[in-house]
């Protein structure tokens, strides 16, 4: 079981009744970020909220001590260019722009740019792209992320949290 993983089934205990889910966990350079977001969809991240997150998720790492060497903790939410994660994420997105890596070349590109239409039952990620659409494996992709760039764009008013 990888590092991230493990730390990922001791924290997410803790972050649940505090009313946050986790979106990421990643452990380099001596930092272990936890990414976290509100489960109510419409509250924003704020820095009490990463304080709160951290004191919780501090006491689980001090007692069950997954990392033998000294390591920062730092407590995040998403931001714009959220990571999707989760086959769920790119559900809960669609209709929002998006970056996706696959772990391969697929029709020539490893990089797709575009808009989620979604995700079926069996995985399978549509992205509308300026080529056209594509369907991809929710197991072929390396990472992907929220293209930000259009958000901008919208009225304050019409602006989608995510």
């Amino acid at each position: 079981m990888l590092l991230e993983d493990k730390i990922a089934e001791l924290i997410e205990p803790v972050l649940a009744p505090l009313e946050f889910r986790l979106v990421r966990v990643s452990f380099a350079n001596g930092t272990l970020q936890i990414m976290a977001e509100p489960i109510d969809e419409n509250l924003e991240m704020t820095v009490e909220h990463c304080a709160k997150i951290s004191r919780g998720v501090s006491a689980v790492m001090d007692v069950e001590d997954p990392i033998k060497s000294g390591y920062q903790l730092e407590v995040t939410s998403p931001g714009l260019s959220r990571p999707l994660v989760r086959p769920e994420d790119y559900a809960r997105f669609a209709g929002e722009l998006a970056k996706v890596s696959t772990k391969m070349l697929i029709d020539g590109r490893k990089r797709f740019n575009g808009r989620l239409t979604g995700i079926d039952d069996n995985q399978i990620i549509s992205i509308d792209t300026a080529s056209g659409p594509v369907s991809l494996s929710f197991d072929a992709i390396e990472s992907a992320k929220l293209d930000p760039s259009e958000w901008f764009l919208k009225p304050l008013k019409s602006r989608k949290k995510g």
